[in-house]
C-alpha cells in the first residue's frame, strides 16, 4: 500500500512538472497524454485502497516522506496519513480530476495554451492530495495554500479577459481572509497542545473540554476559540456565507476548472478539515453551533440566489454553495459521517452537472445564458440524459419504503433526518432551512433542465450562435463578447441586428466529442449508484470509520427513528419544486416574468445575490482604495519621496546651479576665491 500511496500523491506533481517543462516545445498531445495518464494511474490505485477500507481489510497507515522541520519545541515531518477519511478523499479527488483531464481534451481543443492548462490541473490535484493526506496541521496548510494558488492560476487561465483576472484576484483575496483565521487557529493549537501532529492533537482534545484561555482581561473556552478560528478558514475555502463571494465569479475559468474546483476538490477542503478535526469540534459546543448556523444559512441563501440566475454555470455554482451548507450543518449537529457521505455523492452528480453544462455550452458555441437555449434534448441526447441523471441525483429522487434512490436521495435526506433527530433548536433550524433549500433546489434544477432541453429553440437571439453561423468555426471562450442582462425579463433587452438574425435558424447544436462524453457516462453511473451502494457503509458502520472521525452512534440510531413526515419531507418538497418549475417554464412561460414583476424588491434582492458584493464594495473595497491612495499620495509621494530621494535630488540640483555660477572661467574670479579662502583660514587661526 505504501508504494501506491506515494505514487497517488506524487504522480500528479511529476506530470505537472513535465507538462510545465515541455509546454509548447512539443505537440500539446504529449503534455495531455502525460498528465491525463498520470491521473488515471492515480485513480486506479486509489479505488482499491478505498474498497479495502470498505471491506474492513485495511487499517490507518502513515508513510514517511522526509524530515521537514525542527525549531525548538516545533517538530514535524512530511508524512502521508491514509485512513478511512483520506481514502474517501483520494477516490473523490483522483476520480474527478482524471475525468476532468480527459474531458478537457475535447473542451480545450481549440485553445492554444493547452499544455499550461493541463499542467495547472495536475498541480492543483497534487496540492489537494497533499491536503487530504496531511499528518500534521502545517502540512495541511501547505496543501491548503497550494490549492489556493492553483485555483488562482486556473480561474485566471484566460488572463487576457479582464473579468477572469478580476475573478482570480477576488478568489485569492477572499481566501486569504479565511486563511488568516486558519493560520491563527494553527498557532493557537500549537500554543495549547504543544504539537501540530493531528493524531496527538485529536487524542488530547477531549481532555481540554471546559478549559479556558485569557487575553486582555477576557477569558473564553479554549476549544471554542481554536475551532472558530479553524472554521473561519473552512468558510473561506468552502465558500460559506460571508466568505462566499468568490465562488460564483470563479465561473470565469474554463468549465473543466469549474467542475474540478467546485464539485469535489477545493470547495470541499473545509468540510474535510472540520471532519478530520471532529474530536476538537466535539469539545467546542459554541463552535459546533456556529458551524450549524452558518451551514444552514448558506444553504438557504445560495438556494434563493440560484432560482434567479440565467447563466447555466452560475446556477450550478450557487447549487454547490448550497450543498456545501448541507455538509457543514451535518457536521455541526455531529453527523460527520453523513457530511462526508454527501461530500462523496455530491462529487459525482455535481461534476456531472458542471461537465454536462460544459457540453451544452460547447454545443451552443459558448453561449451560457439559458434564455438562448431550448429544445436541446433531441439535438444533444447523450448530454441530456447525463444531466437528467445529475438532476435526479441533486434533487433527491427516490422511494424510502422501496429502498431505492439516486445519490442525493441517500445523502441529503440523511442529513435532514439527522438534523431533526439532534433535537436542539439549532438542529431544528437547520432541518427547516435544509427542507426549504431542498424545495428551491428542485425548482432551480428543473428550471435549468426545462429552459435548456424543453420548449422552443431560442438560439437566433444569441450573439454566439450568430457568430458561429456567420464565421463557421469556434473560437476560444476568452473571446466571447460581453453579455448584458436584465433582471426582470425572460429575454435579453439586446436586440441583434437583422443581418445577424438572417440565417441563424439553420444552426444545429452538435453533440460533444467522445472525450467529453465518456466522463459524462462514468459520472452518471456515480450519480445513480453511489448512494445506493455506499449508504450503509458511510452512515451505519462505525467499523468503517474506525476512529477517523468522531462517530455518534446514538445520533445515527435516532436518525433512523425519525417520524415518516420527516423522512418524506425532502421528497414532498422535491415534487413541489418540480411542479412549480413545470408550471412556470413548460405550461405557462409568462409566469416567471409576472412573478418577477409582482415580487419586485424580493426578486431583485435575490437576483443581486443579497447585495453582498455591493455591501463589501462599500464597506471594504472603496475604503481600502481610499486609504491606499492616502498612503500613496501623502505618505509615499508627499513625505518619503519629498524629503527622501526627491529632496536629495533637489538639493543636488540647487547646489549644482550655485557651483555653476562660481565656475565662471575667469582667472581673477578664482584668485578672489583663493584670497577669500586664505583670509578665512588666517582669521580662523588668529581667533
Amino acid at each position: 500500500m505504501q508504494t501506491s500511496i506515494i505514487l497517488i500523491v506524487f504522480l500528479p506533481l511529476f506530470a505537472a512538472i513535465i507538462g510545465g517543462i515541455i509546454n509548447k516545445s512539443m505537440p500539446s498531445v504529449v503534455t495531455k497524454a502525460v498528465t491525463t495518464g498520470a491521473l488515471f494511474v492515480a485513480c486506479a490505485l486509489s479505488w482499491p485502497i478505498f474498497l479495502s477500507f470498505v471491506s474492513g481489510d485495511a487499517t490507518a497507515t502513515v508513510v514517511p516522506v522526509l524530515q521537514w522541520m525542527q525549531s525548538g519545541d516545533l517538530t514535524f515531518d512530511w508524512a502521508l496519513r491514509v485512513d478511512t477519511l483520506t481514502a474517501v478523499m483520494l477516490v473523490v479527488v483522483t476520480t474527478v480530476s482524471a475525468l476532468v483531464h480527459l474531458y478537457s481534451w475535447g473542451y480545450m481543443e481549440e485553445d492554444p495554451d493547452q499544455p499550461r492548462f493541463f499542467a495547472y490541473l495536475s498541480l492543483f490535484t497534487f496540492a489537494m492530495l497533499m491536503l487530504v493526506t496531511a499528518d500534521n496541521l502545517v502540512q495541511m496548510f501547505f496543501g491548503w495554500e497550494g490549492v489556493g494558488l492553483a485555483s488562482y492560476l486556473l480561474i485566471g487561465f484566460w488572463f487576457k479577459k479582464p473579468s477572469a483576472n478580476a475573478a482570480a484576484m477576488k478568489a485569492f483575496v477572499v481566501n486569504r481572509v479565511g486563511d488568516l483565521g486558519f493560520m491563527l487557529g494553527i498557532f493557537g493549537t500549537f500554543l495549547v497542545f504543544g504539537t501540530v501532529s493531528i493524531p496527538e492533537i485529536l487524542a488530547a482534545a477531549p481532555g481540554m473540554s471546559g478549559a479556558s484561555i485569557g487575553s486582555l482581561g477576557y477569558r473564553a473556552n479554549t476549544m471554542d476559540v481554536l475551532c472558530v478560528l479553524l472554521f473561519i478558514g473552512a468558510m473561506g475555502k468552502s465558500a460559506q456565507l460571508g466568505l462566499h463571494t468568490w465562488l460564483p465569479d470563479a465561473m470565469e475559468g474554463p468549465t473543466p476548472v469549474s467542475a474540478l474546483i467546485h464539485a469535489a476538490t477545493m470547495v470541499t477542503a473545509g468540510v474535510f478539515m472540520v471532519c478530520r478535526l471532529s474530536p476538537m469540534f466535539e469539545a467546542a459546543p459554541f463552535a459546533l453551533g456556529l458551524v450549524t448556523f452558518i451551514g444552514a444559512a448558506t444553504c438557504i441563501f445560495a438556494a434563493t440566489v440560484g432560482t434567479t440566475q440565467w447563466d447555466i454555470k452560475r446556477v450550478i455554482a450557487y447549487s454547490t454553495c448550497s450543498q456545501l451548507g448541507y455538509m457543514f450543518f451535518a457536521a455541526g449537529v455531529g453527523a460527520y459521517g453523513a457530511a462526508m457521505f454527501h461530500l462523496f455523492t455530491h462529487a459525482f452528480f455535481k461534476a456531472l452537472l458542471f461537465l454536462g453544462a460544459g457540453s451544452v455550452i460547447h454545443a451552443m458555441h459558448h453561449e451560457q445564458d439559458m434564455r438562448y437555449y431550448g429544445a436541446l434534448r433531441k439535438e444533444i441526447p447523450f448530454t441530456f440524459y447525463a444531466m437528467l441523471a445529475g438532476t435526479l441525483a441533486i434533487t433527491g429522487v427516490g422511494v424510502y419504503h422501496l429502498g431505492i434512490g439516486f445519490a442525493g436521495f441517500w445523502s441529503k435526506d440523511a442529513i435532514l433526518e439527522v438534523a431533526y433527530a439532534r433535537g436542539t433548536e439549532l438542529g431544528q433550524f437547520a432541518f427547516w432551512m435544509g427542507t426549504l433549500a431542498a424545495l428551491l433546489t428542485s425548482f432551480y434544477s428543473w428550471r435549468l433542465m426545462f429552459l435548456t432541453f424543453w420548449g422552443k429553440p431560442r438560439w437566433a437571439d444569441s450573439e454566439h450562435i450568430q457568430h458561429a453561423v456567420h464565421h463557421g468555426h469556434d473560437e476560444p471562450e476568452e473571446h466571447n463578447p460581453p453579455v448584458q442582462e436584465d433582471a426582470g425579463d425572460d429575454v435579453k433587452h439586446h436586440v441583434p441586428s437583422p443581418n445577424y438574425l438572417a440565417g441563424t435558424a439553420g444552426y444545429h447544436p452538435h453533440e460533444s466529442p467522445i472525450s467529453m462524453l465518456i466522463p459524462l457516462g462514468i459520472l452518471s453511473l456515480g450519480a445513480v449508484l453511489a448512494g445506493q451502494l455506499f449508504a450503509p457503509t458511510f452512515l451505519d458502520s462505525a467499523s468503517f470509520w474506525n476512529g477517523a472521525i468522531f462517530y455518534n452512534e446514538p445520533l445515527i440510531h435516532a436518525m433512523h427513528a425519525t417520524p415518516y413526515p420527516v423522512k418524506y419531507a425532502a421528497a414532498i418538497v422535491m415534487l413541489l419544486g418540480l411542479l412549480a418549475a413545470w408550471m412556470a417554464y413548460i405550461r405557462d412561460t409568462s409566469l416567471p416574468a409576472k412573478g418577477a414583476e409582482q415580487l419586485g424588491p424580493v426578486y431583485r434582492f435575490f437576483y443581486n445575490k443579497w447585495y453582498f458584493d455591493e455591501l463589501y464594495d462599500r464597506v471594504f473595497v472603496k475604503p481600502s482604495l481610499w486609504l491606499g491612495r492616502q498612503f500613496w499620495k501623502l505618505g509615499d509621494v508627499g513625505t518619503i519621496d519629498r524629503f527622501g530621494p526627491n529632496g536629495a535630488a533637489w538639493v543636488v540640483e540647487r547646489g549644482s546651479v550655485l557651483a555653476k555660477r562660481v565656475q565662471s572661467g575667469y582667472v581673477y574670479s578664482y584668485a578672489l576665491v583663493m584670497l577669500l579662502g586664505l583670509v578665512a583660514a588666517v582669521t580662523y587661526v588668529l581667533v
